[in-house]
C-alpha cells in the first residue's frame, strides 16, 4: 500500500484558532497504528501545541504541505491557502448556506478540492461523529459562573483560557461560592452534558423541574431541561419528540414559568429557527423577571433568546442588555440589566483538552474509513465537493454557489 501523507495545516483564519486535529501523542499513535500513513505538521507559532512537541514524538514539521495528500485543519482555510486537487477536512461553515463563506466553497470547486466537512460526518442514524460540543458546554457554563461571581463580587475565578487544561479548570471551580441561586440549563446533548459536568464539579446540586419551580433552597441548585420540559403542543396532547424535531412550529414555549424563578440561564439546546423562542423581549420587561445572567452557549444571534443580539469574544466575553432599547451596554452597567455571555468559539478557551478529545474521535471513528474502505459510507456522507462538483448529498447548495 502506498504511503499517504496527512498534513496538519497552520490555521490561517483571523483570529487564528489554537486547536489542532491531532495532538502530538495522537500523531505518533497514528503512525504506529497505520504504517502507511505519515503525519506532517505545518510549522506554526499559534497552535496550542508547539512544533517542538510534535518533533519530540518523531513528527516532521515543515513550512508548507504541498507534498501531502490529505490536509486537515479546524476552521475555514483562507482561499489563498487552498491547494488545488487536495483532500481537505475542516469546518467549512458552508452547508447551511452561510453567506460569508460562499466564495470559499466556490474556490473549493474551482480548485477541484475534495472537501470533507467535520460537521457532515455522521453515522447511519444521522448522529454526528466528531464535534467540540462537550467543551463548548464545559467552558460556557464555567463562563456563566465566572460572570455571576464578577457581577455580584462573590468570588474570583481565572478565565478559562488562563487554565492549562480541563483538569486545571476543574481545580479552579473549587473557588465557586454561590448563594442559593437557581440555574436553568437547557439541552441534553453534548453541550448540555458538558455544562452539567461543570455544574457538578462546582458542587451545585441537580434537582427536578417540579422541585426547582416550587421549592425554596438554602443552597445553589440547577435543573436540566429537555425539549419536553418547556414545549407544549398547540393543539394539546402529549409531547412527541419526533414530531417536534420534524415540525417544531406546532409547539409553543412554556419557558416563561422559569423567568420569575431562575437567576441564571445556561442555553445549551439546539434551536431550530422554526421552533418557538424561549421567551421574548416583552417578557424581560415584566416586573417579576428575575434572570440576572444568561450564558448563551449555543449563541444563536436574534434566535431563541432575545438578548443575544450579537456574539461576544474570548477577550471581551460579556455585555449587558437593555430590554427597553434593545441595545447592548458594557457589562455591569446597571444591576437590573441581564448580563449576557455569548462567546461563539468557546472550545478555543481550552484548546489542548478540546483537541485531545476531538482527535480521539477522529482516530477511532474517521481515520479507518478515510484511509481504507468506507464500508458504511461515513466519508461519502461527509463529502461536500469533489472533482469540481457538489456531491449529490449537497446538491442543494447549487443555488448558493451560483449567487454572486
Amino acid at each position: 500500500m502506498s504511503l499517504i501523507k496527512i498534513g496538519l495545516i497552520r490555521e490561517g483564519k483571523t483570529p487564528p484558532d489554537k486547536r489542532v486535529p491531532f495532538t502530538p501523542a495522537q500523531a505518533e499513535e497514528i503512525t504506529q497504528r497505520f504504517p502507511h500513513a505519515k503525519i506532517i505538521c505545518q510549522q506554526s507559532n499559534v497552535r496550542c501545541f508547539e512544533d517542538a512537541e510534535y518533533e519530540a514524538r518523531g513528527i516532521a514539521t515543515q513550512p508548507e504541505l504541498e507534498d501531502c495528500d490529505i490536509v486537515m485543519g479546524i476552521k475555514e482555510v483562507p482561499i489563498n491557502m487552498l491547494m488545488a486537487g487536495k483532500t481537505y477536512l475542516f469546518f467549512s461553515h458552508t452547508i447551511k448556506k452561510q453567506p460569508y463563506n460562499r466564495k470559499l466553497l466556490q474556490a473549493v470547486l474551482q480548485k477541484k478540492i475534495r472537501l470533507i466537512d467535520y460537521e457532515a460526518l455522521k453515522d447511519t442514524q444521522g448522529n454526528r461523529l466528531v464535534a467540540f460540543g462537550r467543551f463548548a458546554g464545559i467552558v460556557g457554563a464555567y463562563n456563566g459562573l465566572w460572570a455571576y461571581g464578577k457581577k455580584f463580587k462573590q468570588f474570583d475565578l481565572r478565565r478559562a483560557f488562563e487554565c492549562f487544561d480541563i483538569n486545571d479548570l476543574k481545580l479552579e471551580l473549587r473557588k465557586v461560592k454561590l448563594p442559593p441561586v437557581k440555574i436553568v440549563l437547557t439541552g441534553a446533548g453534548r453541550v448540555g452534558k458538558g455544562a452539567m459536568e461543570t455544574l457538578d464539579t462546582a458542587g451545585i446540586r441537580k434537582v427536578s423541574v417540579t422541585d426547582f419551580l416550587n421549592k425554596v433552597y438554602s443552597e445553589p441548585v440547577y435543573t436540566q431541561l429537555s425539549s419536553a420540559d418547556y414545549h407544549k403542543h398547540k393543539e394539546g396532547g402529549h409531547f412527541n419528540r419526533a414530531e417536534f424535531h420534524r415540525n417544531p412550529e406546532r409547539y409553543h414555549s412554556t419557558f416563561n414559568r422559569f423567568l420569575s424563578v431562575a437567576d441564571i440561564v445556561m442555553a445549551g439546546a439546539f434551536w431550530n429557527p422554526n421552533a418557538p423562542v424561549l421567551f421574548t423581549r416583552q417578557d424581560m420587561l415584566a416586573p417579576d423577571f428575575n434572570i440576572k445572567i444568561i450564558a448563551d452557549i449555543t449563541c444563536d444571534i436574534n434566535g431563541s433568546i432575545p438578548c443575544t443580539i450579537r456574539a461576544s469574544s474570548i477577550p471581551d466575553p460579556l455585555y449587558d442588555y437593555d430590554p427597553h432599547t434593545n441595545t447592548d451596554l458594557p457589562p455591569f452597567s446597571k444591576q437590573d440589566f441581564v448580563t449576557v455571555m455569548a462567546v461563539d468559539n468557546l472550545p478555543c478557551e481550552l484548546p489542548r483538552s478540546a483537541s485531545d478529545e476531538f482527535g480521539r474521535d477522529l482516530i477511532d471513528r474517521i481515520l479507518r474509513p478515510l484511509l481504507f474502505e468506507d464500508s458504511e459510507g461515513t466519508i461519502k456522507r461527509g463529502t461536500v465537493a469533489e472533482n469540481g462538483k457538489l456531491t449529490p448529498e449537497f446538491s442543494y447548495l447549487q443555488d448558493y454557489i451560483n449567487t454572486n
